[in-house]
């Protein structure tokens, strides 16, 4: 069944976007699923492709537990081509002790991760019974991670080996990334690891590095309990990195990825032309008529300027929305333009955006659904210009902003959003898709 622009599925819960990819003339994307029910279980690997990044067909279960070092779950990874051949790179998770009302779920930090390997020759097959291999046991020693949280291996070809980041812990204090180098894909040595300051978080997770095509390299991380406010956020650093010994130099303070702070989770890839592209999950308090849970948003290009990270609406989905290339939805997404001053108001179907004291806000608080966990209704951006653009993309239960070509972006998740919007004379609204 198509899917247009925000990726969700029809039933169950889903998560972190995984192995996405440009493979053989389609793009890949891989996600954490549980398909029996819209919350939590034993995940494993939904499957997603499509031709242009807008329009997405989904595809049969790629990975399920069958080993014991992933009987429990196989969490997140990331996937490379070699020899026309795809390779995934997951954690298995195996409890120690599950809990006993409910076997998808485990006594807390009662289990062990392991990263784990599976080939496809084609993306869509995989052998999960007797392919699959352990490439990182889990970790024994408490100095260097650890055994519990050490997950989200993301792999990429360097100028002449293969390398991977994992997100790990130290002492539940202190988040760090572990960087393993390789020259077949099977055999991984550790080389170095990047101590994150206690202040972002006492986990890393999903450590992104890469290096846009101006140069810079940037480094996306999950950070769990972000500043100590009791949430967990995506959060993006401009640095170098050093291949010989994997040395990682941070060169910037974290800055969020989206300020709406329902994102999480990010995962790139390059895309058809080249441009390091990104997608994340958007976390949501309660499921869609008691059927689905969880989406991604779309596509956005990273780039980098003047040592800010950019994160823009994908050019393929800017161009879908305005001519109407787009699968069959039963909300059609739109995109409008405004420039945004000091004192303008829109309201979006009962969501409410304005300037003032040049910073830009958004309340959802008139649609939303608060849950435990899910409280957070009003975001601000940091400061901004005095007169700013702003492109907001509209679907179903997501909105999206994107202020000056991706300076900031404030991403909303919303229930019974109206289908109109009114704003001040002071805005005026282009409509670029409809």
């Amino acid at each position: 069944m198509a899917r247009s622009v925000h990726f969700h599925i029809t039933k169950g819960w889903m998560n972190d976007p995984n192995g996405f990819i440009y493979y053989k003339g389609e793009y890949h994307l891989f996600y954490q699923y549980f398909p029996y029910a819209p919350e939590w279980g034993t995940i494993c690997w939904g499957h997603a492709t499509s031709k242009d990044l807008v329009n997405w067909e989904q595809q049969e279960i790629a990975l399920f537990p069958t080993l014991p070092e992933d009987q429990n779950g196989c969490f997140s990874g990331s996937a490379v081509e070699i020899g026309g051949q795809l390779r995934l790179f997951y954690t298995g998770v195996h409890y120690d002790e599950v809990d006993p009302t409910n076997i998808n779920k485990c006594i807390p930090d009662h289990l062990t991760s392991a990263q784990l390997t599976v080939s496809s020759p084609d993306g869509c097959t995989f052998d999960n019974f007797a392919d699959k291999s352990v490439i990182i046991p889990p970790l024994d020693d408490p100095a260097l991670g650890d055994r519990v949280h050490t997950r989200d291996p993301k792999v990429w070809h360097g100028h002449n080996a293969w390398y991977m980041s994992l997100g790990s812990n130290i002492d539940r204090k202190q988040g760090e990334v572990l960087f393993y180098k390789s020259y077949d894909l099977v055999n991984w040595e550790y080389v170095n690891r990047t101590l994150l300051d206690p202040s972002y978080g006492w986990m890393c997770e999903c450590p992104d590095l890469f290096t846009v095509d101006t140069g810079e390299t940037v480094l996306l991380a999950s950070m769990m309990d972000y500043m100590g406010q009791g949430r967990d956020e995506s959060v993006c650093f401009t640095g170098s990195f050093d291949e010989a010994n994997c040395d990682l130099q941070l060169q910037s303070e974290p800055r969020l990825v989206d300020y709406g702070h329902d994102f999480y989770a990010a995962q790139t890839t390059t895309d058809e032309a080249g441009r390091r592209v990104m997608i994340g999950w958007m976390r949501m308090p309660e499921p869609v008529n008691d059927r689905w849970i969880g989406m991604f948003c779309a596509p956005r290009v990273v780039e980098v300027h003047d040592g800010h990270v950019y994160t823009n609406l994908h050019p393929n989905v800017r161009y879908a929305l305005v001519h109407n290339n787009l699968a069959t939805t039963t909300h059609r997404p739109y995109l409008f333009a405004t420039n945004l001053s000091e004192g303008n108001h829109i309201n979006v179907g009962g969501l409410h955006i304005w300037q003032e004291g040049h910073q830009i806000h958004v309340d959802r608080s008139r649609v939303y659904r608060v849950h435990p966990g899910y409280e957070h209704v009003h975001s601000v951006t940091p400061e901004v210009g005095d007169t700013n653009k702003v492109e907001i993309l509209v679907h179903g239960h997501l909105v999206e902003m994107y202020i000056n070509d991706g300076q900031y972006v404030v991403s909303n998740i919303v229930y019974d959003l109206g289908g109109w919007f009114k704003t001040d004379a002071n805005a005026e609204i282009a409509v670029l898709g409809l």
